[in-house]
C-alpha cells in the first residue's frame, strides 16, 4: 500500500489530510498536488457566486492551493488554455484552449457572455470549471496513461501516475473536514443521480459506482500490462461521463420549459446557461453520433449511418447508361440497397453532420429567448437518443 499522508494548505488556511485513497480508489503514486487543485475550484465557485470576478480571475490564472515543489502553482488556466491535450474538445471546436476561451469569456463578460447578467456568467464559470475543465483534465490523463503504456511505460511513475491524476481531477480529496470532493465532476454525478433516481442507498450515483469500478480495473490492467483491458476501462468511464452530462442537459432543458410556462425570464436565462455549460462537456463526444442522412425531396431520414453510405445513392437507367446491372432505379453503391425513388428524389440525399447536436446547441444558445410551445425535455431526449444508442446507454 502506498502511504503518502500529508497536510497541505486548504481553504481558509485549514489543513487537508491526504491519505492514500479517495472515494474508494487507492492511488499507485503521489498525486497530492493534483488533488489539491480541487481547492481552487471550490474557492472559485464561492467567489463566482458572489460575482467577485477579479478574485475569480486571480485564482483561475495564478492558482492558490496546488503548490508544486518549486513553489509555483498548478493552475486551472494552465490546463484549460494549453494546446495538444489528449481530449476531443480542441479538435471539435477548432481552437487550442477551447475550455479557456469559454471560461475566460464568462469571467470577463465578453464574447457569448457580453451583456449577460452576473447570474448567467456565474453559472457558466462554475459549471465550466467544475465540469468542463476538470472533466477535460481527467480525460486527458486517462488517455495519457494509454499513450504511456503504448510506449512500454506501465509503472507507477508513468502510466499509473497519469491514471491516478485522472481520478484526482474527477473526484478530489475526500477529507471529511473539507468539501473538496463536492467541487468536481464526481459531485455533479451524485447530484444528477439524485434528480433521476439513479443513486444507491448511500447517495452515490450509479455512474460514480461504475466509474470507480472502471478506474480500479484500469489500474489493475496496467499492473498486468493488459492494454485492451485498459482501453475498455477508459471507454467505460467516457460512457459514464456521457450519462452524467446527458442527465444534466435533460434536467436544465426541462427547467427551461417550466420557466417559459411560468413567464420567468430570469430563471430561464439562468437554467439555459447551466444547460449550455453542461452540454458542452459532452458535445465533442456525442455530436457525430447525431448526424443524419436526409432526403431533401421526400423529407425522409434514412437508416444510413455514415456519410459515405448517405452519398452513395445514384440513379441508373438501363436504356441509356449501359450499366452492367441492366438496372433502372435508385441504387446505393455503398450499402448495395435499392429504393423506389425516382431520379430527382434519388439525387436528393445529403449528409447532415451533427444534426441533432446542432439543435441542442441552438436550444441552449444564450441568444435564444425560447419558445413556450416547445417541450425541451422531450426534444433533447429525442435528439440525444442516437448518441445514447451508440454508447449503449438505456
Amino acid at each position: 500500500m502506498l502511504m503518502m499522508a500529508s497536510a497541505l494548505s486548504g481553504c481558509a488556511g485549514d489543513d487537508v489530510d491526504l491519505d492514500e485513497e479517495d472515494g474508494g480508489y487507492e492511488y499507485a503514486s503521489n498525486v497530492d498536488n493534483h488533488r489539491m487543485l480541487m481547492g481552487d475550484v471550490c474557492d472559485i465557485k464561492d467567489l463566482s457566486g458572489a460575482y467577485d470576478w477579479d478574485e475569480v480571475s486571480d485564482i483561475y490564472e495564478n492558482g492558490k492551493h496546488a503548490e508544486k515543489s518549486d513553489g509555483s502553482y498548478r493552475t486551472l488556466k494552465g490546463f484549460a488554455d494549453a494546446s495538444g491535450k489528449n481530449h476531443a474538445y480542441d479538435e471539435y471546436y477548432g481552437a487550442d484552449g477551447s475550455w479557456h476561451d469559454f471560461v475566460d469569456a464568462a469571467i470577463s463578460g465578453t464574447g457569448a457572455f457580453a451583456g449577460e447578467s452576473d447570474t448567467v456568467r456565474d453559472q457558466a464559470v462554475e459549471k465550466g470549471i467544475q465540469n468542463g475543465v476538470m472533466t477535460a483534465y481527467a480525460i486527458h490523463e486517462l488517455n495519457a496513461a494509454i499513450i504511456k503504456a503504448d510506449a512500454g511505460n506501465w509503472g507507477p511513475d508513468d502510466a499509473q501516475h497519469a491514471w491516478d491524476e485522472g481520478w484526482a481531477f474527477y473526484h478530489g480529496p475526500d477529507d471529511s473536514n473539507h468539501d473538496y470532493d463536492g467541487c468536481g465532476p464526481y459531485a455533479t454525478a451524485d447530484k444528477r443521480a439524485g434528480n433521476f433516481g439513479t443513486a444507491n442507498s448511500a447517495g452515490t450515483a450509479a455512474t460514480n459506482v461504475a466509474t470507480l469500478a472502471a478506474m480500479n480495473a484500469g489500474l489493475t490492467a496496467m499492473q498486468n500490462e493488459d492494454r485492451q483491458a485498459l482501453v475498455d476501462a477508459r471507454d467505460e468511464i467516457l460512457k459514464q461521463i456521457v450519462i452524467v452530462y446527458s442527465q444534466a442537459s435533460v434536467r436544465y432543458a426541462s427547467k427551461m420549459t417550466d420557466d417559459l410556462a411560468a413567464g420567468d425570464k430570469s430563471d430561464y436565462d439562468k437554467h439555459q446557461a447551466e444547460g449550455h455549460a453542461f452540454y458542452r462537456v459532452i458535445e465533442a463526444y456525442v455530436a457525430e453520433h447525431t448526424s443524419i442522412c436526409y432526403n431533401m425531396a421526400s423529407h425522409v431520414v434514412t437508416a444510413d449511418s455514415s456519410q459515405a453510405s448517405c452519398e452513395g445513392y445514384s440513379y441508373y437507367d438501363a436504356a441509356t447508361d449501359n450499366n452492367s446491372m441492366n438496372y433502372t432505379g435508385c441504387y446505393n453503391i455503398v450499402s448495395h440497397q435499392t429504393t423506389e425513388d425516382n431520379q430527382s428524389t434519388c439525387e436528393a440525399y445529403g449528409w447532415m453532420a451533427n444534426y441533432y447536436s446542432n439543435k441542442i446547441v441552438a436550444m441552449f444558445d444564450l441568444a435564444n429567448d425560447g419558445d413556450a410551445s416547445k417541450d425541451y425535455e422531450a426534444d433533447i431526449r429525442m435528439w440525444l437518443q442516437p448518441a445514447w444508442d451508440h454508447y449503449g446507454i438505456t
